[in-house]
């Protein structure tokens, strides 16, 4: 037989916005009224791995407006939620727990320490203090809805779980039966496609040269109308950095609608085009038009690639400046403005991975969190259908849902006198 035990608030996963949404219910009910399950054997999992161990907390982009705009998923919904919980609202809250973060030159903001164990550490304990219990290998089989407006909820330890509220937390739907139990309750999903992801491209022209980055590029795709700016970094598989994460990011869908089997341009001089580079490298001929083209190389590109587009434009490595052809001119540049590659498919990012789909956005109240559907249950993190382009706003996106639905429920246990 099932026991039964009683809790004012379960809040379901421990990763970012499972924990936010708990410690700050928590802090306004006190010690013992709020529980937090988790499915597996540790805690803040994502957290752990996210920016190479880092932890790339959030962004120094504190105006709710053009923060959102970095979400290709929930944009809307978010401008009100930021002007209650913003960046600024996170780096105060982890400075007043004992994390201060620095920003860098990209606006991302990671703990001064690089370490992600300082971010899981500051959470844990704050959880603590605050009296969350904290439970982990303890999955949810179901939850009921009682008659009474409260909930029961069944774990895999078979143990039934009296609630008043329910924290929904669980992640990405990476698999719709990710999103099963809110499904139970009356929701529907987004159909789940990933986000973040790199291209896989095998190509001569970055043949060998892993590790290499372009630090500033225009990637787009034609025929899905897409287009973004940002470092490529080249990796064993094909194209990443941040330009393409982005890029995938914003056309998660259409590029699932594609297969992942596309044309993929790269612009390697963004903000020059065939009319301003032409001169450029015409001017070569009077500079350096004793110097082989492959070793003087007039662009921030690194040379080993710069090799590689030199040659690709049928340009022999002994060519001097003074005998290229307008042919290979013409050649050259259009390696360097519409650098074409062939996506045969993806990988997902390790370090970011995020899911684009999930709980249907108008069955939330962003005010609050709540569920229009089901009243009494909570949402938070990306198991809404709401995510960002790389950079830390996936997690400000679950550090603000989170604090909603916590405030949210505590203050609605108040209202109806439950909350002692």
């Amino acid at each position: 037989m099932a026991s039964h035990l009683y809790c004012k608030v379960v809040a379901i996963g421990g990763g970012a916005a499972g924990f936010f949404g708990a410690i700050t219910c928590a802090e306004r009910l006190g010690p013992g009224r709020v529980t937090l399950l988790e499915r597996g054997p540790n805690f803040l999992q994502k957290v752990k791995i996210s920016g190479g161990g880092r932890c790339n907390v959030t962004h120094s982009c504190f105006e709710p407006r053009p923060l959102s705009q970095r979400y290709p998923r929930g944009a809307r919904a978010l401008i009100g939620a930021f002007h209650k919980f913003q960046p600024a609202d996170t780096v105060k809250w982890f400075e007043s727990r004992g994390v201060t973060l620095k920003t860098e030159s990209d606006g991302r903001m990671f703990p001064i320490t690089d370490n992600s164990q300082t971010v899981i550490d500051c959470l844990v304990r704050s959880a603590r203090d605050a009296g969350v219990e904290l439970r982990l290998n303890c999955g949810v089989e179901r939850i009921d809805r009682r008659a009474d407006g409260g909930f029961r909820v069944t774990t895999t330890k078979g143990e039934a779980i009296e609630c008043e509220r329910v924290l929904l937390a669980t992640g990405g739907c990476r698999a719709a039966a990710a999103g099963e139990l809110a499904v139970t309750l009356g929701h529907t999903l987004a159909e789940p496609v990933p986000s973040l992801f790199t291209f896989h491209v095998k190509d001569p022209r970055i043949e060998g040269l892993a590790g290499l980055a372009v630090e500033h590029a225009e990637v787009s795709v034609p025929d899905a109308k897409l287009r973004e700016n940002g470092p490529v970094l080249v990796t064993h598989w094909g194209l990443s950095g941040p330009g393409i994460l982005r890029l995938s990011a914003w056309g998660a869908r259409e590029l699932h609608g594609l297969n992942y089997e596309f044309r993929l341009r790269v612009n390697w001089l963004p903000g020059k085009n065939f009319e301003s580079v032409g001169p450029l490298l015409r001017a070569k001929r009077d500079t350096d038009g004793a110097k082989r083209v492959v070793n003087a190389n007039p662009f921030p590109i690194p040379n080993r690639f710069w090799e590689r587009l030199v040659a690709a434009a049928g340009i022999a490595q002994i060519t001097q400046w003074s005998n290229v052809s307008r042919e290979q001119h013409h050649a050259l540049a259009r390696q360097l403005i519409e650098c074409e590659f062939t996506v045969t498919g993806k990988s997902l990012n390790k370090d970011e991975f995020v899911t684009c789909g999930g709980v249907r956005l108008p069955e939330v109240d962003f005010t609050t969190m709540e569920s229009r559907v089901c009243p009494g249950v909570f949402f938070a993190g990306e198991l809404l259908d709401v995510d960002g382009i790389t950079g830390g706003f996936n997690f400000q996106a679950a550090w603000t849902t989170g604090w909603l639905a916590g405030n949210a429920m505590a203050e609605s246990l108040d209202r109806v006198g439950v909350a002692k």
